[in-house]
């Protein structure tokens, strides 16, 4: 999985010096969604070298090749994640700021269910929900 955003840069043909090699592998191996201060603090613990701005600049540059897409969950710095095929739903923690990355199908057919009542086909859409977590049941 590391190396997801290096192919895809090469791919797309965007130059990729040294730190921009980390960075996107650095992107690639989070689980999470990233902000720009969170991947600065991840990368610079591998090269104290690499700036903030150059942190800024690469993800900028990702976004804009299609490589990262960036959310504005509500609230909130803007946060990143490698663009993918598959297609996917978020859950915010508004307390811990946790993400889930989930797919319903019921939702995915109450979406196009909803859209066709008002005689529009779906093309794209995004779905956050936000919440807390319930306390444990004991």
């Amino acid at each position: 999985m590391s190396e997801t955003i290096v192919a895809k840069c090469l791919s797309k043909g965007v130059k990729l010096t040294d730190q921009r090699k980390i960075i996107a592998k650095v992107m690639s191996e989070s689980s999470d969604h990233p902000d720009v201060d969170e991947l600065y603090n991840r990368v610079s613990k591998i090269d104290p070298k690499i700036s903030i701005a150059t942190v800024y600049r690469t993800v900028k540059l990702f976004e804009e090749s299609g490589i990262l897409t960036k959310h504005e969950f509500k609230g909130g710095k803007a946060r990143y994640e490698e663009l993918n095929e598959g297609h996917h739903d978020h859950l915010i923690d508004v307390k811990s700021g946790e993400i889930i990355e989930f797919v319903d199908e019921e939702i995915e057919n109450l979406q196009k269910k909803v859209a066709d009542k008002y005689g529009y086909t779906l093309v794209d859409h995004k779905l956050e929900l936000y919440g807390v977590k319930k306390k444990s049941q004991k």
